[in-house]
């Protein structure tokens, strides 16, 4: 009888270091799993922030091409509508120079 009680209790003893040892493994692969999740979280982060600097960047440039675009249109615009209006600019300059001018020579003439 004192035998069983024993190897009753050395079973017992084995179970706990077993179970002791199980709980121990369980730890380790818990806090393994865990810092890998956080790697994993830091690299996708980094991999995101890259993806959104390279999508500020493309939009900066493509901002730029349109603007520089725009500000071309505009410009033949500008050259176009002063050719067409050359005529009418000119005789305005002429209406004015015309009525500077003798206006000036009545100054100096006083």
């Amino acid at each position: 009888m004192k035998r069983i009680i024993e190897e009753v209790l050395q079973a017992e003893e084995k179970v706990g270091t077993i179970l002791k040892q199980a709980r121990e493994k369980a730890s380790e692969i818990t806090r393994s799993a865990e810092r890998e999740i956080s790697e994993k979280m830091d690299n996708a982060r980094g991999q995101a922030l890259e993806i959104m600097r390279n999508a500020v960047e493309d939009a900066k440039k493509e901002g730029e091409r349109i603007s520089e675009e725009i500000l071309k249109q505009a410009g033949r615009e500008k050259d176009t509508l002063l050719k067409s209006k050359k005529d009418a600019i000119a005789g305005l300059v002429d209406n004015i120079c015309g009525i500077i001018l003798p206006t000036e020579c009545e100054k100096e003439g006083e």
